[in-house]
């Protein structure tokens, strides 16, 4: 099917209020589309379903490129909550792997319990291929409270280590698509959030794990990311991030490491998820702290 053809498609009216996946509302039109193009073709694999809904919807990227992997993770979560229903995966490639049974690989390691200066060389690992990408998602899985998901759109993924050991794991992906404290923050319309939301990128994973005791490591950690992820960034992506932020569940955690690294305190949510257009979900709180990458990072995101 070429791309002419897709327009042969009627999308048809909604029926019940819109969806939210990574940055893109779903109308239920749309996701009945999504339906029949998985039913059209039984042995039509996820990759090129995903590829279909993209040239389908018109969702591209500003380079005029297929936003494939925001589409890949949208179309996961639409089957985990019931949706869709998409094809077995048919390679070992991650997408959709459940991470229960855990190899040696992420066994605990030996204790550590020093303070943040006697760790020599720290240093921040990017993720660059499949075998670092098995090991990070497997160490959150195991360790980290809320598991592990695939991160959305663009995405950078870290280990913490020293020369014996790896410490920890960040992850970056995409920010959330409208949050009122931190939208009044910035100070952007509508319309401005829709074109320069990718200049903001969420810390949407952070381990220390669980052997390691070590004062001020976190903040520490946290301010090695600050310096170096917008050059990692625009290496993978070609432009440079502005602003991060994250979300810390109230009733788990202080956010002390991120006060202490300089983050900026908005607010909190609501305790909506996504889908809560009746308002009824009732979601853990969390307070919402953001991070300046750059000095005229309102004057950007404005424009």
């Amino acid at each position: 099917m070429n791309r002419g053809e897709y327009l042969q498609y009627e999308v048809n009216p909604m029926l019940v209020p819109e969806v939210r996946y990574c940055g893109r509302q779903f109308s239920e039109g749309e996701i009945e589309l999504i339906r029949r193009v998985i039913a059209e073709d039984p042995e039509r694999t996820r990759e090129k379903i995903s590829k279909s809904v993209c040239k389908m919807l018109g969702w591209y990227k500003s380079d005029g490129g297929l936003k494939g992997m925001s589409c890949k993770v949208a179309l996961l979560r639409m089957q985990q909550d019931g949706l869709i229903k998409l094809p077995p995966p048919r390679n070992r490639n991650g997408n959709g792997r459940v991470y229960g049974q855990y190899t040696l690989a992420t066994e605990p390691d030996n204790s550590i319990d020093v303070s943040v200066e006697a760790l020599s060389d720290l240093s921040l690992k990017l993720v660059v291929n499949t075998k670092e990408s098995y090991l990070w998602n497997e160490y959150i899985a195991r360790y980290h409270y809320l598991g592990y998901n695939p991160l959305p759109g663009a995405q950078l993924r870290y280990f913490a280590v020293s020369p014996r050991q790896i410490l920890g794991l960040m992850g970056f992906g995409a920010s959330a698509w409208k949050v009122a404290p931190r939208d009044r923050f910035i100070g952007w319309s509508d319309e401005q959030r829709l074109k320069n939301l990718h200049l903001v990128v969420n810390n949407a994973r952070f381990l220390i794990l669980p052997w390691v005791k070590s004062k001020n490591l976190a903040s520490k950690l946290l301010a090695m990311a600050a310096k170096g992820l917008p050059d990692d960034w625009h290496r993978r992506y070609k432009y440079r991030p502005v602003l991060m932020e994250t979300f810390v569940e109230i009733q788990r955690f202080h956010g002390t490491c991120y006060k202490a690294a300089n983050w900026i305190y908005v607010g909190q949510t609501k305790g909506r998820g996504k889908c809560d257009v009746y308002n009824t979900a009732k979601l853990p709180i969390k307070n919402i702290w953001l991070y300046p990458l750059n000095k005229s990072f309102r004057s950007i995101l404005c424009s």
